[in-house]
């Protein structure tokens, strides 16, 4: 038996979350078991565990998209008994039970070793959104912004995604505008790497089609307003990548910045990102990232700990990473 933590449906068409104590026998269909190490609580998993964003497809659910850990068993003729591995979307927590657990069982193509450079606990500080922010910038680079295009801005810097982000691109030699809606935040984003801090409000204050040219290249977490006025304000073939909702699905732009500016907009899915790409990413992260500074942005709790975390993180309580143990403190690397 094992400790999880369990999304249930009502009788009355509501949903109850608790911990509960499963066995190996009710985990689902997969050819490899994992003993869970580490996980973590992103945006999209405080969304099913709260019940405010329609993200489970399928009851009952084991939440968590992420989780780092160690191969018990595998029937997949790439893993083996021993392996340390990660593993990020494909579903994990929405439609396949979840990372949230001292158990994980999925097919192998899912999982990616965990690169040599990173613990288990380091994998899982970065998590889906490290691994999301490396997307981010690994397209910018790919689309030809470098630090000579001029300043880039990333939203909800104060958030997973953004710090890691900032983080990242601070490290890679660009000057980085952080936007937040926490100014009391400064003083840890200008840590990070951030050359600039701009609050929200500003930009949801910026409503033209067209707005001063201020960016080369964005990381945007927030859609809605927020990412219209990013848009807007976009240096000539400036690119922004698009990675969240956490200002609204909508995106009330013009085609302005697209067809006078050449602005180019790219969607980042780390959900269904192929596994070369995944592989490519969590091996620059390990390349890239600064382990004092990641332990600056994290949050460290334990399984009963996750319910009350993930109201506090749809509160705007909990900012950086929030980071899960799940095995014991002895078992966990």
């Amino acid at each position: 038996m094992f400790p999880a933590l369990l999304i249930e449906k009502t009788s009355e068409g509501t949903q109850n979350v608790s911990e509960q104590s499963l066995s190996d026998a009710q985990l689902p269909e997969g050819d490899v078991t994992v003993r869970v190490e580490w996980s973590t609580l992103n945006y999209k998993d405080a969304l099913a565990i709260t019940g405010k964003g329609p993200i489970v497809r399928s009851y009952p659910m084991v939440p968590g998209i992420d989780c780092a850990g160690t191969v018990e068993t595998s029937s997949h003729p790439g893993l083996v008994a021993g392996q340390r591995v990660v593993l990020n979307g494909w579903g994990a927590g929405e439609s396949h039970w979840g990372g949230l657990a001292e158990r994980v069982r999925v097919p192998g193509d899912w999982l990616i070793p965990l690169p040599s450079a990173l613990s288990a606990r380091q994998a899982m500080a970065l998590g889906t959104a490290g691994y999301t922010a490396m997307l981010c910038v690994r397209a910018l680079i790919r689309e030809g912004v470098t630090p000579k295009s001029g300043p880039v801005v990333v939203t909800g810097a104060s958030g997973g995604v953004g710090s890691v982000a900032l983080m990242l691109l601070s490290k890679l030699g660009y000057e980085v505008t952080a936007v937040t809606g926490h100014p009391e935040e400064e003083p840890v984003l200008r840590k990070l790497g951030a050359s600039d801090i701009l609050p929200r409000q500003t930009l949801l204050r910026m409503t033209r089609p067209l707005e001063k040219a201020q960016w080369a290249g964005a990381v945007d977490v927030a859609g809605g307003a927020v990412l219209a006025a990013i848009c807007a304000s976009m240096k000539y073939q400036g690119v922004v990548t698009a990675c969240g909702l956490a200002a609204g699905m909508d995106f009330p732009a013009t085609v302005a910045p697209f067809i006078l500016r050449g602005v180019t907009l790219v969607g980042i899915d780390s959900v269904y990102c192929p596994k070369e790409e995944r592989l490519a990413a969590w091996q620059q992260l390990a390349d890239l990232i600064d382990p004092e500074k990641l332990n600056g942005i994290l949050t460290e709790i334990t399984l009963p700990d996750v319910k009350q975390a993930a109201a506090d993180l749809l509160d705007g309580k909990i900012r950086g990473r929030i980071l899960v143990r799940l095995a014991a403190p002895e078992n966990a690397g």
